[in-house]
C-alpha cells in the first residue's frame, strides 16, 4: 500500500444495527459523508479525501454490501437493499462518530443514498451534493430506448429470472475491467477483492433491484406528495458520461426537488469520465470545498 493512500486516516468497522459498515475517516473540522458509487468501494475517494481532510472531517464509508461492509439476508422484495436502510445504516454511523449534521456526497449509487438520506433525515444534513446522477424515480420515468441502450446494466443486474451473478462471478475481472493506472494501484486491489467475492457482487446486485422497486416507490411517494430538500444541492456530472445525452440540463431535473426560489440548486460539468473522484480529484475537490464553505 502506498504511503500516500489515505494517509492519517483511520480504518475502523463499526456495527450499526444489523449491519457493520467499513469506514475510513480523518481530518478535522465540520463532516463530510462520501458515498461511493457501483461497483466501487470507500477507496474511490483516496485522492479526494485528503483533499478535504485540511478543512473537513472527512468520512468514507463502504456501503451496506460493497466492499467489506456486511449486508442482511434477501427479501423477497429486495429491501434489504433499499437507499432507505443504506441511509439510516450511514446516518447512525455518522452518529457512532460523533456527527449529528453533516453534508453528505453520493456519487451513481451512492448518490441515491444521499439523496434518500436528505429526504428522510433532513435534521442531519446541511448540504447535499449529486455526482453523476438524477433521482432513480426521474431516472426510470424517462427511461425510453436511448437509456435502456446506454444504461442497460439496469435491467440486467436488476432482473431476477436469469440473475446476473453467475456470469459476473465467472470472471469478474473481465466484466470490470478495473483499471490501475486510472484508479490507482491500492484503489483497485480494495475494487478487485471486492468484485471477486460472490457475496459483494450478489449484494450488488440487490441494490439494482431494490433500485427498480422500493426505491422507486420512494422517490415517487415524495414527488406524489410535494417533498422538497430542505438542504442545499449541488449537482455535478461528468462531461465523459451520459447526463448530457440523457437529460440535457441535469440542472433541470433536479430542479423540481428544490423549493421555488429558495436558491438552493446549483450545479455545473466537470471535464471528467464517469468516475469523477479518480479522474478529476482536484477539480472535483475544489467545488466541494467552494460549495460547502459557501453556507
Amino acid at each position: 500500500m502506498s504511503s500516500d493512500f489515505f494517509a492519517d486516516f483511520q480504518l475502523e468497522h463499526v456495527q450499526v444495527g444489523e449491519v457493520r459498515l467499513r469506514v475510513r475517516h480523518g481530518g478535522s473540522g465540520p463532516a463530510v459523508l462520501l458515498l461511493h458509487g457501483h461497483p466501487r468501494t470507500h477507496t474511490t475517494w483516496w485522492q479526494v479525501a485528503p483533499l478535504l481532510a485540511a478543512d473537513f472531517t472527512v468520512v468514507c464509508p463502504d456501503l451496506r454490501g460493497y466492499g467489506a461492509s456486511t449486508t442482511t439476508p434477501t427479501r423477497d422484495d429486495h429491501a434489504q437493499a433499499s437507499k432507505r436502510v443504506m441511509a439510516d445504516d450511514v446516518l447512525a454511523l455518522m452518529r457512532a462518530l460523533g456527527h449529528e449534521r453533516f453534508a453528505v456526497v453520493g456519487h451513481d449509487r451512492g448518490a441515491y443514498v444521499a439523496h434518500r438520506l436528505a429526504m428522510d433525515h433532513p435534521q442531519a444534513v446541511s448540504h447535499l451534493t449529486i455526482l453523476d446522477s438524477v433521482a432513480i424515480g426521474d431516472a426510470l420515468e424517462r427511461a425510453d430506448a436511448g437509456f435502456a441502450q446506454l444504461w442497460w446494466h439496469w435491467f440486467f443486474l436488476g432482473q431476477t429470472v436469469k440473475p446476473a451473478e453467475p456470469l459476473i462471478n465467472a470472471n469478474p475481472l473481465a466484466w470490470y475491467r478495473p483499471d490501475a493506472p486510472a484508479m490507482g494501484q491500492d484503489n483497485q486491489d480494495d475494487l478487485v477483492a471486492a468484485i471477486s467475492n460472490p457475496a459483494v457482487v450478489h449484494a450488488m446486485c440487490e441494490d439494482y433491484r431494490a433500485g427498480l422497486g422500493v426505491d422507486r416507490v420512494a422517490d415517487d411517494a415524495d414527488r406524489a406528495a410535494g417533498r422538497r430538500l430542505q438542504c442545499p444541492l449541488l449537482v455535478l456530472w461528468a462531461s465523459g458520461d451520459d447526463m448530457g445525452t440523457l437529460y440535457g440540463d441535469p440542472l433541470q431535473v433536479w430542479r423540481p426537488w428544490v423549493e421555488p426560489g429558495s436558491g438552493r440548486l446549483s450545479g455545473h460539468v466537470i471535464d471528467s469520465g464517469h468516475h469523477l473522484s479518480e479522474d478529476a480529484p482536484d477539480v472535483l475537490a475544489a467545488a466541494l470545498r467552494n460549495a460547502l464553505t459557501a453556507g
